[in-house]
């Protein structure tokens, strides 16, 4: 498969003839390996053959969440033993999502993420800190590390956390961008502020901002982006992507939304009744993977809600550009870079030998993203319970809630209010 930047920069009708027929590859590709879709469409009295447009995409039903959750080894189109790569959704209802990838997929996910890299004028000169997981079968870290490869720039694989040894790398080695998630960088500036480092004087000078939305729906920077660029003088990139889609909308140096890369995805924005959503009307983030060899997905709702803009854009790309996710279906939780549903938490909790009741709260804080508070009623209030809790939470959600630890008649007022029906164990407290 041969993928290029460049594809963005063609014309509208050519991206259009070129995604079509992709589009007619990948069906017929499914048609013939994949196990699900191969009855999808028998179930369904689909034509295969019948799909040459994109406008006959809509014909087709969706594929949603709980398909790959409850059949996860049926999307697979070839043999395990070419299966280089898994990994994994994290949080999700009910079991993880396993995506497979072969080495064709691995080369494909490069690729995207090296037009990722150019679209924000990344160069061989560049040297880039990533503070993201690069283990625990996470995407994002691994992805970002082959872009930068195939860039030819440096990369420092530092991972996640640990402010100190961040700027102990950072001045020693002077990369000239990092790869964070948005709330990390704030606990970057505090720590910064706190050993009087003047962060204005370092190399730094770019930031890769993944997992939390730095802007608003306008592109305007929210109050998260804002408190990074108050503090420090660095330019800052939104991205958007999922381990689904193995693809990332990212913004280029104009910051009007993210850019499709439109050899590699087909993207429609749904409304609740599945018709399609005209530009600036918000609707369901549905993808159709191309060039996709192990785990291809055909118009799969994402369950995140934005806004798309077709029109060019000043960097002479014609790809579609989505906006930053303005809402999130079924209670969705982006916490600290991380995808949260309350079920698999309570799922988590409910397992927890060492947890005798619970209650979930999910709020805003002042910077728009979300705070996760577990009340807790452990079953014994001492130090060892408190960290094989802290420790399995980590180990299953990747991230660390913030947790309190309550008795059970203090537990029974929130899971029971007056005038209550049932019992309470997630409260949204979100605006």
């Amino acid at each position: 498969m041969n993928y290029s930047p460049e594809s963005a920069f063609l014309s509208k009708e050519e991206i259009v003839a070129m995604q079509e027929k992709k589009l007619q590859e990948t069906i017929a590709y499914l048609n013939q390996y994949s196990p699900f879709y191969k009855e999808f469409f028998s179930k369904a009295r689909f034509n295969p053959s019948g799909i040459k447009t994109m406008e006959d995409l809509s014909v087709i039903p969706v594929t949603i969440k709980e398909d790959l959750q409850q059949r996860n080894e049926d999307f697979l189109c070839v043999p395990r033993n070419k299966i280089i790569e898994y990994s994994s959704t994290s949080g999700t209802l009910g079991n993880p999502v396993t995506i497979m990838l072969t080495e064709n997929d691995l080369t494909r996910l490069a690729c995207n993420e090296y037009a990722s890299l150019v679209s924000i004028e990344s160069s061989v000169n560049d040297i880039y800190q990533i503070m993201l997981t690069l283990d625990r079968q996470f995407m994002a870290g691994m992805a970002y590390y082959s872009g930068i490869q195939k860039l030819g720039g440096g990369i420092i694989r530092l991972g996640p956390g640990v402010p100190s040894l961040q700027w102990e790398t950072i001045l020693r080695l002077k990369p000239t961008a990092i790869i964070a998630v948005p709330s990390f960088i704030v606990k970057l500036i505090s720590y910064a502020q706190e050993h009087k480092i003047d962060i204005n004087s370092t190399t730094v000078k770019k930031a890769l901002c993944v997992g939390e939305n730095i802007r608003n729906a306008d592109f305007s920077l929210n109050a998260l982006g804002k408190k990074i660029t108050d503090a420090w003088d660095i330019k800052l990139f939104s991205t958007y992507a999922s381990t689904e889609m193995q693809t990332a909308f990212t913004e280029c140096t104009e910051c009007k939304g993210g850019h499709l890369q439109p050899d590699l995805l087909i993207v429609e924005l749904l409304d609740e009744m599945g018709k399609a959503v005209v530009p600036g009307e918000p609707g369901e983030v549905t993808i159709t993977t191309l060039g996709v060899e192990g785990m291809p997905l055909l118009r799969y709702k994402t369950g995140d809600i934005c806004v798309y803009d077709d029109t060019p854009c000043a960097c002479c790309r014609n790809s579609l550009r989505l906006s930053p996710v303005i809402k999130k279906k079924k209670q969705m939780l982006k916490y600290k870079g991380t995808t949260l549903y309350p079920p698999a938490l309570f799922d988590i909790l409910h397992e927890m030998e060492n947890v005798i009741e619970y209650v979930a709260e999910v709020s805003s804080n002042e910077m728009g993203t979300d705070e996760v508070l577990i009340y807790i009623v452990p079953d014994n209030f001492d130090e060892e319970t408190n960290r094989k809790i802290r420790a399995n939470l980590q180990a299953r959600l990747r991230v660390s809630p913030h947790i309190k630890y309550i008795t059970e008649e203090e537990i029974k007022k929130i899971q029971m209010p007056e005038a209550g029906r049932k019992i309470i164990r997630f409260i949204d407290r979100r605006n």
